[in-house]
């Protein structure tokens, strides 16, 4: 992909110590950028922190404990960021994960939880770090980038729950997008279909049949790849859904907002 040089730009990434977050985070780093990352699992972030300071040791990062559905544990985030870096240039959103259940069997607290997750994961991140981009975009570029999933557009039955809150969301970016742009801060998101993630890796791990068959992860994924109808035949790889982040927050992408990029492997089968 095209390299840029973000000397001087700060990267504020949620959901940040793993998977596409984590992907993103390194993307930044490399590009020279001062990173942000949060996370709810203590040792999980630690983890993510040593090896982003391994392969970044002249890096700027500031790795923080935080569960973006606390008002206050965000707020205080963001005046983290402020006291280190002191701008803040470009958001990711990105937390979240799919609920398995069909009408039929998700509970009213079910519906509230998924709800809560996926529309405040975006919420309030932005409305903590919204001054911040505000200052940004009267230097430059400032830009949110949020994960969502083609299930915005291509709900499955038996993940309703999610297939609803993400069609939600994504009109939630579009109304961001235009209130947002008499400002000079884009919004935009990616939607992704299967990329591979610690809950696809458990499920694996989980599969009994597979482990006693000793399948790889590799044909593993392949086969349900197959099952699923992917046309490229693989699930995704966080580093591919962060390049296409990147790509959107950074000034590649300068002239693009309220738009969202496909990161499914073909899957889609709207036009």
């Amino acid at each position: 992909m095209i390299q840029l040089d973000l000397t001087g730009q700060v990267a504020v990434v949620t959901g940040g110590s793993s998977g596409i977050g984590l992907a993103t985070a390194e993307l930044f780093l490399r590009a020279g950028a001062a990173v942000a990352i949060c996370g709810r699992d203590n040792d999980r972030l630690a983890r993510a922190e040593r090896g982003l300071r391994e392969r970044y040791p002249q890096g700027q990062l500031l790795a923080s404990r935080c569960d973006v559905l606390d008002a206050g544990e965000v707020a205080a985030f963001a005046a983290e960021v402020e006291k280190r870096f002191g701008r803040a240039d470009m958001l990711v959103n990105n937390a979240g994960q799919g609920r398995v259940s069909t009408f039929a069997d998700t509970s009213d607290e079910a519906w509230r939880e998924e709800l809560d997750l996926k529309y405040f994961s975006i919420i309030r991140p932005t409305r903590a770090f919204l001054p911040l981009l505000r200052h940004a975009a009267k230097a430059g570029n400032a830009a949110i980038v949020c994960v969502n999933s083609l299930l915005a557009l291509q709900p499955e039955p038996h993940m309703v729950a999610t297939s609803s809150a993400r069609a939600g969301v994504l009109s939630l970016i579009k109304s961001l997008a235009v209130e947002l742009a008499p400002e000079q801060i884009r919004v935009n998101s990616i939607l992704i279909g299967i990329v591979e993630s610690g809950q696809w890796r458990r499920r694996y791990e989980n599969d009994q049949e597979a482990q006693s068959a000793g399948q790889s992860w590799e044909d593993w994924t392949q086969a349900l790849a197959r099952k699923k109808h992917i046309p490229l035949g693989r699930f995704g790889r966080p580093e591919e859904a962060a390049q296409a982040l990147f790509y959107l927050a950074t000034s590649l992408s300068s002239y693009t907002t309220g738009s969202h990029i496909d990161v499914s492997g073909g899957v889609a089968r709207h036009v």
